[in-house]
C-alpha cells in the first residue's frame, strides 16, 4: 500500500473496529474503496469519511444524520452553512439526551421511593 492508501485491516486496526464495521459503512455508501482483485483499497477520502462516521456514532447520532453531515462536507458547499447544519444536529441531539437524563432521574427517584417504602414495611413487620 502507498502512504495514502490503506487496506481494510489497516483501517480496522487504526480505528479499533472490525472489518465488518467498515464493510457496513461501505454498504451504507459512506466509504467507497477501490478494488484490487478481491482487496479493498481505501484512499484519504474514505479514511476521513470513516473517521467522521465513527465520531458521529460515538456522539450517538443516527446513521441518516451521520450520512447527511458527511455528504454535506463532501460537497462544495459553504462552510458557514455546513457548520450551522452541524450545530443544529448537535443541538437536537443534546436536547434529546437531556430529556433522556431527566427521564432517568425521574425513574431513579421513583425507584428510591419504592425502596424506602419497602424498607418501612419490612421494619414495621419486625
Amino acid at each position: 500500500m502507498s502512504p495514502s492508501t490503506w487496506t481494510i485491516s489497516e483501517l480496522a486496526r487504526e480505528f479499533d473496529v472490525t472489518p465488518r464495521t467498515i464493510r457496513f459503512y461501505e454498504d451504507q455508501g459512506i466509504v467507497s474503496p477501490a478494488r484490487e482483485g478481491r482487496n479493498r483499497i481505501f484512499g484519504p477520502r474514505d479514511r476521513t469519511r470513516l473517521k467522521l462516521a465513527l465520531r458521529g456514532k460515538r456522539l450517538g447520532l443516527q446513521l441518516s444524520e451521520i450520512r447527511s453531515l458527511i455528504d454535506m462536507y463532501d460537497g462544495p458547499g459553504d462552510t458557514d452553512v455546513q457548520l450551522r447544519q452541524y450545530q443544529s444536529v448537535l443541538a437536537q441531539h443534546r436536547a434529546m439526551l437531556e430529556q433522556q437524563r431527566r427521564d432517568i432521574d425521574d425513574t431513579l427517584r421513583e425507584i428510591a421511593e419504592q425502596e424506602r417504602q419497602c424498607s418501612d414495611l419490612l421494619a414495621h413487620k419486625s
